[in-house]
């Protein structure tokens, strides 16, 4: 099984953390730069996200723009506050699940010629 780390999935929640790579043989790193690749990317879906007024779950829809200057828990913000916890998060996944293989890619690039290696078949 591959772990894939990315903002959508249960990796972002600690405590889903251990209980996921238990049960993994591989985590995909995206560590991806975050000014000039991750944070547009945010910003372009939710803004297009808003713009569409797109369901996310359960009827809701993305919060007005502004509310980023208020909102300490809107999508930018935590993106912001938080893009650093996985550089510290990983090394210590690596010790405690040694048998764990780590792919870190910290390219758009490396992350398509990744994707089009062995695995792709």
């Amino acid at each position: 099984m591959v772990l894939a780390d990315s903002w959508t999935t249960e990796w972002q929640y600690d405590a889903a953390r251990p209980l996921l790579a238990e049960t993994a043989d591989t985590l995909v790193w995206l560590d991806l730069p975050f000014v000039s690749v991750t944070l547009p990317r945010l910003l372009r879906r939710t803004i297009g996200r808003r713009q569409s007024r797109e369901e996310l779950w359960n009827g809701n829809i993305e919060a007005p723009l502004w509310t980023f200057l208020t909102d300490r828990e809107h999508i930018v913000r935590w993106a912001i506050r938080s893009r650093k916890n996985y550089k510290a998060a990983v090394p210590r996944l690596i010790h405690e699940y040694p048998h764990l293989i780590v792919v870190r890619l910290r390219s758009q690039q490396e992350a398509e010629e990744w994707l089009s290696g062995p695995l792709s078949g």
